[in-house]
């Protein structure tokens, strides 16, 4: 078992892998033949040979629904995603040697928080590096974090929620919580709030896996239960919410920008007492040295934080 084990793994080929994942994430060889530039019968060979020779089917073929994985399949497209991103290092340590910045980062950013930060921190890092690229990927936090554990991305910009031990996380910015009003709410005078005193009022909650359970630990370890009115998934629609007066929101970005996607103005409120501030970080599972590309990544979106130029974030210190 050990010998033939031994030499189907020298068969495999990475340009083997390379087929398996296109075609896996775009369930056609035809849509892969245009993404690797390989003919479409070199591709469904390639992936024929190498269900031989690891006996086993990787694609369930449908003529209607093109392919899709079998669970064999699967496994081996999760590790062919592993083993492709650490090649694709391994040429970054190349590049770092001659001194030259250049290569792919797959950056996947909190979908609360994309619409703000991805496409500015893309274009003035490509602009700085023109021989880099960046490709974003929106997501919630738990999917961020299970990308990054499949190696489908290299960075994750997000909050520091549900960060496993075998996950480096770097602070770049502390993000306290804010109550976000209406204009014409009754508290919107106020120069910053309680958590008792909102009790009473209408509550508008971005309900997301981990932060929404931190905004409600604001409440529960005070004894506190909010008056939840309405729940939302998307931030764009909590803010047209309570900008149309449905209630307040809590937030810890507080966008330059103070209008609702309507048009409707609103106000950001500081939310006095002793609230765990969010911290604004870069996750990645370099636990060693990052590549170089990684490390001048980090350090740049780190810098801008520190200058307080985060695109769209009106940060603490300039409250």
């Amino acid at each position: 078992m050990t010998g033939r084990g031994h030499s189907i793994n020298q068969r495999i080929t990475l340009r083997q892998l390379e087929y398996v994942v296109a075609v896996g994430e775009l369930g056609s060889i035809t849509a892969a033949s245009a993404k690797v530039n390989v003919s479409s019968p070199s591709i469904s060979a390639a992936i024929s040979q190498l269900e031989m020779d690891m006996g086993v089917q990787i694609f369930v073929r449908r003529h209607a629904q093109g392919l899709s994985l079998t669970s064999s399949g699967r496994r081996l497209f999760d590790e062919a995603k592993v083993i492709l991103n650490k090649v694709q290092n391994l040429g970054a340590v190349a590049d770092d040697t001659e001194g030259k910045l250049r290569g792919t980062l797959k950056l996947g950013c909190l979908i609360t928080i994309a619409p703000i930060l991805s496409a500015n921190i893309r274009r003035r890092f490509e602009d700085m590096y023109p021989e880099t690229e960046i490709i974003l990927y929106e997501a919630h936090q738990a999917d961020l974090l299970a990308m990054l554990d499949r190696a489908e991305i290299d960075l994750a910009l997000t909050y520091d929620l549900g960060i496993a031990s075998d996950t480096v996380f770097v602070d770049v910015a502390t993000l306290p919580p804010y109550v976000l009003l209406g204009a014409d709410h009754p508290l919107a005078a106020s120069s910053e709030l309680a958590i008792g005193e909102l009790v009473e009022h209408p509550m508008v909650l971005l309900d997301l896996p981990l932060s929404g359970d931190y905004f409600l630990s604001m409440f529960h370890r005070l004894g506190l239960t909010p008056n939840i009115a309405v729940r939302t998934k998307e931030l764009p629609v909590l803010r047209s919410l309570v900008a149309n007066g449905y209630g307040y929101g809590l937030l810890n970005v507080r966008t330059r920008a103070a209008v609702a996607p309507d048009g409707l103005p609103l106000v950001f409120t500081p939310l006095k007492g002793d609230h765990q501030p969010m911290q604004l970080g870069i996750a990645h599972k370099f636990m060693a040295l990052p590549p170089r590309l990684v490390s001048e990544f980090i350090d740049h979106v780190a810098k801008r934080a520190s200058q307080a130029d985060l695109p769209g974030i009106m940060m603490h210190n300039q409250a």
